[in-house]
């Protein structure tokens, strides 16, 4: 379980959290949404303690992420930041090999190797393998970046905004493949989407924030509703169901 207890946080004068607590149960997927400055990619950055907490508490599994050390948490969790930089002369095969890390301190074993060539199949870049990264489009460095997360092999997964760069096709595929992780393997997901249709889709439950302040926690079907819609993103919103799934027809 992810507890996340009385988390305050701020930017100079300006509170980007507001006092925000939080349970996200093990397992599934769950996406955290909220307009642009909603403190999403704060609470994202402190939860991956790449920011440090200010006040309150951020755990997994009762371990600490103020306390704990970093091979200890980097088995636990594993992370896809929004601003990741790469270096252009590193092959797709090395990258996703930095996923295992934390587990070969750098004598990497066959169960190593295994685990990422089972990532580049997984993600589609097995024929990308020997390619430098400054030789791929924007979408097929997000997909290394994701399979080298997944190589990592946590209990959990946290992705800032991961469709970025992606269209359609991998974007639709890189959903069902989160998806795939939560339901073959157990993984629990956070991801920080901004397309609520993503959501809707592919989320079991949708944590939604406004101004810095939690505004709603539910399953996706009780989330999916008009007047929440409407509310969080101060516009109105229809919905309609397509195929059993909720859609927002948002853009029209």
């Amino acid at each position: 379980m992810i507890e996340i207890e009385n988390v305050t946080f701020h930017h100079g004068r300006s509170r980007i959290l507001n006092d925000v607590n939080l349970k996200i149960e093990k397992g599934g997927i769950t996406a955290l949404i909220g307009p642009n400055g909603a403190g999403k990619s704060t609470l994202f950055a402190l939860m991956a303690r790449l920011l440090p907490l200010q006040k309150g508490r951020v755990s997994f599994d009762g371990m600490d992420v103020a306390t704990s050390g970093s091979q200890h948490l980097a088995k636990k969790l594993a992370l896809l930041r929004q601003d990741t930089h790469v270096a252009s002369r590193i092959s797709v095969r090395d990258m996703v090999s930095f996923g295992r890390f934390p587990h070969h301190r750098g004598r990497p074993t066959d169960e190593d190797r295994m685990k990422v060539d089972q990532a580049l199949v997984e993600f589609g870049l097995e024929t990308l393998s020997d390619r430098f990264i400054d030789e791929l489009s924007g979408g097929q460095r997000q997909r290394v970046l994701v399979a080298m997360a997944y190589a990592q092999d946590t209990d959990y997964l946290l992705l800032d905004e991961p469709l970025n760069n992606l269209d359609m096709h991998f974007a639709r595929d890189l959903m069902h493949q989160l998806r795939d992780m939560a339901d073959a393997h157990g993984k629990t997901i956070v991801v920080v989407l901004h397309e609520i249709n993503y959501a809707s889709a592919y989320a079991d439950r949708i944590v939604a924030l406004k101004d810095g302040k939690l505004v709603s926690h539910s399953t996706t079907a009780e989330f999916m509703t008009e007047s929440n819609l409407s509310e969080i993103y101060d516009m109105p919103v229809r919905i309609q169901t397509v195929e059993g799934v909720t859609v927002a027809l948002h853009h029209i």
